[in-house]
């Protein structure tokens, strides 16, 4: 069965009208039939169930690759996280697809590059118009005809939930509607209207039962698809708001960290902490409650973020959070901006407690969940990816994917540095500026700092790169920023929001 809705039985009526006219013996009788018939429906529901593996995919907000206890943060809670990578397979060197959110959300939901989709900004972007590089004409908004991991589900039987931030609709109603019902969600709930930064308004707080906090009004949400579909199979895509700007944690949480504050660790704002525990909590009420529904060994759980943490904004350290010993963060040409925490649990695969350092990227979750929920079925369209399915490294994690990893940002960001291109191949990673003509080449093995520049000295190595990364750039029809007419140096640094 594909969990259609059962007939319901409705044993009281059944009683009432057999007692009619056996009342002498039924009231001994009652309990034993009440049992019987209470251990058939148990045994119908249990025959309805769909086997197919269930996946819940959490997706933070600019979380850094040091955001969790577990991959070393001296300040931040994660217990539920960190559970969640004592009992699956813990990825070292996870990466998303861009240095900022929109494109990483486009890669996870197509597998494809961002370069590709030309999807290559965050949405809506901002343009610096007298900057030394005039920007491309990007696609904001991602194109109707592609089709999304949830849309692939969907189509063979999943229901399917986006609970949180999509941020992959046109800017300002423009064209080209893209909302998460556009691309395969059956169940939505996103941030509600009139919602402050993280606290909903009076009115929506109170309809909520009195949840005045984002992430708890949302974790509601995702609680109440999962139960709706206990008996289907299922895919939730909950993607957090947090810990994105405004740093703004819930009260209770900002008061029990200010107290543990250290303002000599590496992390030390209690703001920030307090966000991170909310997501926490967050995973740990939906894993809970899976487990209650009997359903923890039928289901796949992801965790990643969408960039890194965001520690600078126009060369000035903001004091929210730190990626080292990575460089820089969120917006960024460097690791700081890229490598992501990523844990996976596949009950029955993964080794619990097991790590991975093959590096891996958002590109390749769209294949991975698509061979895990629909497997080796016949019936299943193949769907062009970019990515790799990490089944093999699920179930062996020296299983290396012998491939080169790329990104191309050709915008400006206040984090960052300006348009650039990379490529990770093996432990080398070569980053070219575009402004500049600058090439660095680090390598990763011994330097994850990125603080030696390697291109004086190997100058083999690195043009090897160049001409991988350029023939990748050809290949899947990179746009780039050419040279801006309006330049003005003094005023290059000026931000104007499209």
């Amino acid at each position: 069965m594909n969990g259609a809705a059962l007939p319901r039985f409705h044993l009281s009526a059944f009683l009432q009208r057999f007692c009619i006219t056996k009342l002498n013996w039924c009231l001994w009788l009652q309990p034993l039939m009440i049992i019987f018939l209470g251990n058939l429906a148990v045994q119908v529901r249990v025959e309805a169930f769909d086997s197919r593996t269930n996946v819940i995919f959490f997706l933070a907000d600019d979380l850094g690759w040091t955001g969790l206890r577990s991959y070393g943060s001296d300040f931040y809670e994660t217990p539920h996280l960190d559970q969640l990578a004592n009992s699956g397979m813990r990825f070292t060197n996870a990466y998303a697809a861009c240095t900022v959110c929109s494109p990483t959300r486009a890669s996870i939901m197509t597998g494809m590059y961002p370069a590709r989709l030309r999807l290559t900004d965050f949405i809506a972007g901002q343009n610096r118009p007298f900057a030394k590089l005039r920007i491309p004409d990007w696609t904001k908004g991602l194109d109707q005809s592609t089709v999304t991991v949830a849309e692939k589900l969907q189509a063979y039987g999943y229901r399917t939930a986006l609970v949180g931030k999509w941020h992959l609709n046109p800017p300002d109603g423009g064209p080209g509607s893209s909302t998460p019902h556009d691309h395969g969600f059956d169940f939505v709930v996103e941030k509600p209207k009139g919602t402050k930064g993280y606290h909903l308004s009076a009115d929506k707080a109170k309809q909520a039962g009195h949840r005045t906090y984002l992430t708890d009004y949302l974790t509601d949400g995702a609680i109440e698809f999962i139960e709706r579909e206990a008996s289907n199979p299922f895919f939730l895509y909950f993607s957090y708001h947090v810990p994105h700007t405004p740093i703004q944690g819930r009260k209770d949480l900002v008061e029990y960290f200010e107290k543990k504050r250290d303002p000599d660790a590496l992390h030390h704002n209690a703001n920030y902490a307090a966000m991170v525990a909310s997501m926490d909590h967050s995973v740990g009420r939906v894993l809970e409650r899976v487990d209650q529904l009997g359903l923890t060994e039928n289901t796949l759980v992801v965790f990643t973020s969408d960039n890194g943490g965001l520690t600078q904004r126009y060369g000035k350290h903001d004091g929210f959070t730190d990626n080292h010993p990575l460089r820089r963060g969120k917006g960024s040409a460097y690791e700081g901006g890229v490598r992501v925490p990523a844990i996976i649990k596949w009950p029955g695969e993964t080794d619990p407690g097991s790590m991975c350092d093959e590096p891996i990227c958002s590109i390749d979750y769209f294949p991975t969940l698509i061979e895990i929920a629909l497997g080796s079925s016949t019936k299943v369209v193949p769907t062009f990816t970019d990515g790799m399915s990490l089944v093999p490294i699920l179930r062996d994690p020296k299983h290396a994917l012998e491939r080169d990893l790329f990104w191309h940002y050709p915008h400006y960001h206040a984090g960052g540095d300006g348009p650039y291109s990379a490529i990770r191949s093996g432990r080398w990673r070569l980053v070219e500026f575009h402004e500049s003509g600058k090439v660095e080449l680090y390598d990763l093995a011994s330097d994850i700092g990125e603080q030696k520049n390697l291109f004086p000295v190997a100058r083999g190595q690195a043009d090897g790169l160049l001409k991988k990364l350029r023939h990748w750039l050809e290949a899947v029809g990179a746009q780039f920023a050419v040279d801006n007419p309006a330049y003005q140096p003094d005023r290059s640094l000026e931000v104007q929001r499209r």
